[in-house]
């Protein structure tokens, strides 16, 4: 298998109706971070985990939530494969987070996967 088809994102690796987000922020387990509020619910038998970004408008205009949406994009991608099974993740994007570098943005999705145990590592 070619080495980028095992790093692309599809969209089926996202979560992209709302009912999948209302269900994990009614039944889901929160992270907070600085940067990032990571959700978490374990979903049997739903084979590899789903991953959903949100960004406020409180964060700024179009701009600037389209590059922290496309930052966590990327750090998500680049660890997909570090992740559990059977997961819904959804990511919401802080105030800060459009002033924080990627390196700090990957740094608090680490800690806060690790802290939620979705990492397999």
């Amino acid at each position: 298998m070619p080495r980028a088809h095992l790093l692309s994102f599809p969209k089926a690796r996202r979560l992209t109706r709302i009912s999948e987000f209302d269900c994990v922020k009614e039944r889901g387990h929160p992270e907070r971070g600085r940067f990032m509020v990571l959700g978490v619910l374990a979903v049997q038998n739903s084979g590899a985990s789903r991953v959903g970004f949100v960004t406020s408008r409180r964060l700024g205009r179009a701009v600037v939530r389209n590059r922290v949406r496309r930052r966590l994009r990327e750090i998500v991608r680049k660890h997909q494969h570090d992740l559990r099974e059977d997961f819904w993740i959804v990511l919401i994007a802080r105030r800060d987070a459009t002033k924080a570098s990627y390196r700090a943005l990957e740094d608090e999705w680490l800690r806060l996967a690790k802290r939620a145990s979705i990492l397999a590592l």
